[in-house]
């Protein structure tokens, strides 16, 4: 809030009204070891005019960097048009969907995301949204269980080359229910699923399948699919929005598709603002509409034959018992998907299809021009917009030196996903880069990358 208009007095009739002795008994709950005394960095309490000046200070600290890191948050040109409508009153201050008489316009908002979001992937069913993908992927693990209820197996298949936050996502959500994951190993020449660790992979009820993978790699999901359909395994889709543009959407892999889609929002008009607040989307075949989690808004016809748009399912705790709720955590990012909403609204099909077709030129731009400097890919899959390449030395001092000579953030770094690949880095290009951009990038990066280290590589 732009002030605090509490004044000492107000504060101790508050407190006397609930029978608290001060604000520190309204926290007595928090064990002591879970508490801090104060926040480092954040002062005590300042005025508007200071606090202003303060902030002010803070933002000019950060450095308009040329950034080549994505790993799961990626930079997209968001139209100015975008978030002008989005933070219009009509849209930043509309909240609940549950009273359809007053809420015509956040639930055709909805309506229209979730019809969007179905066509992008080619399923039937979509849900209002979820917190963010990786949680987007546990409930879709849970929502494979439930489809696969009368298996006895509690256990998935994860890729191993998939974003390493949402693995832990995952098991943190997942593993207190008794649900077991088992990571299908990736091939160290393509990056793609191995096919052996495929074929002696456990009985499991779910294959999950990252398109592209945490390493770029597109995988070849006709063949996840059969292999999903031969055993007899519910199929999830990871994906990323803006490549769903140009590749086949997941409900159209393979002769019957995935049974699950579920990704990051954040590509779709939301910026990298430090890590969030993004969203999650989950779109599902009509069978499994009574297992997707959280809310479902239907489009109706009222008794004088108009129009409009209604709350169709609630499968949450918020409106049924606990017990039968399909999920307890389902946050919907209603601000969120009003601005990817809009933002898939005014780029439509083929603005879209041109952001998706311009990263993937560039990204292969790039990687040609690394390969000239010196670097060489890891792997041999095709790739969408980012891939892993291969230094010869360590990829740490090389990011530190590209930071700190030229302002670039040069991409993240693979020794925290796999030890062995200490020497690689995950670089990222989409349309916001230029060819100078690469260029500039590619002339960095040779002059970091010692010549000795490539000969012994």
């Amino acid at each position: 809030m732009p002030f605090i208009p509490h004044t000492e007095d107000d504060v101790r009739e508050m407190l006397a009204a609930v029978g608290a002795d001060g604000i520190e008994s309204l926290f007595s709950d928090i064990p002591a070891e879970l508490r801090i005394s104060r926040l480092e960095g954040v002062p005590e309490g300042l005025g508007e005019q200071a606090i202003t000046r303060l902030m002010s200070e803070r933002a000019a600290g950060d450095d308009a960097n040329l950034s080549f890191l994505g790993a799961g948050a990626y930079e997209h040109h968001i139209p100015a048009a975008v978030w002008e409508i989005t933070t219009r009153g009509e849209f930043y201050s509309a909240y609940t969907p549950y009273q359809a008489e007053a809420s015509q316009g956040t639930l055709q908002l909805i309506y229209e995301f979730q019809s969007m979001m179905t066509s992008l992937t080619a399923l039937d069913i979509s849900n209002a949204s979820l917190y963010d993908g990786a949680s987007a992927l546990a409930e879709a693990a849970l929502m494979a269980l439930r489809i696969k209820r009368k298996d006895k197996t509690r256990r998935l298949l994860i890729p191993a080359a998939l974003n390493p936050r949402y693995k832990s996502v995952l098991k943190t959500l997942c593993g207190p229910q008794d649900i077991h994951f088992h990571e299908i190993d990736f091939d160290p020449a393509t990056g793609r699923m191995s096919e052996d660790a495929l074929a002696a992979a456990p009985e499991a009820a779910a294959l999950v399948a990252a398109q592209p993978n945490f390493f770029g790699v597109i995988e070849d999901t006709d063949r996840l699919e059969r292999f999903a359909r031969e055993r007899s395994l519910a199929l999830i889709g990871a994906v990323n929005p803006t490549s769903l543009a140009l590749l086949a959407p997941p409900g159209e892999w393979g002769e019957a598709g995935a049974d699950i889609a579920c990704g990051e929002g954040q590509p779709l008009g939301i910026p990298l603002s430090s890590g969030g607040p993004y969203f999650g989307f989950m779109t599902c075949r009509k069978e499994h509409a009574r297992q997707i989690p959280g809310r479902i808004v239907g489009r109706s016809i009222d008794e004088k034959g108009r129009s409009g748009f209604v709350l169709t399912l609630q499968a949450r705790e918020q409106h049924i018992r606990r017990s039968r709720a399909t999920s307890n955590i389902c946050t919907n990012q209603g601000l969120a998907v009003t601005a990817a909403t809009i933002y898939m609204s005014l780029l439509g099909a083929e603005g879209l299809r041109r952001v998706a077709a311009a990263s993937h030129f560039l990204a292969v731009e790039m990687v040609k021009q690394l390969e000239a400097a010196g670097c060489k890919r890891r792997f041999s899959a095709p790739f969408f917009h980012e891939a892993a390449v291969r230094l010869g030395c360590n990829a740490a001092d090389v990011l530190a030196g590209l930071l700190e000579q030229q302002g670039i953030v040069g991409g993240y770094d693979l020794v925290g996903f796999a030890p062995e690949l200490g020497d690689s880095l995950l670089v990222c290009a989409t349309e916001t880069k230029t060819e100078e951009d690469i260029a500039h990038f590619a002339a960095a990066l040779a002059a970091l990358v010692k010549q000795p280290a490539r000969a012994e590589a």
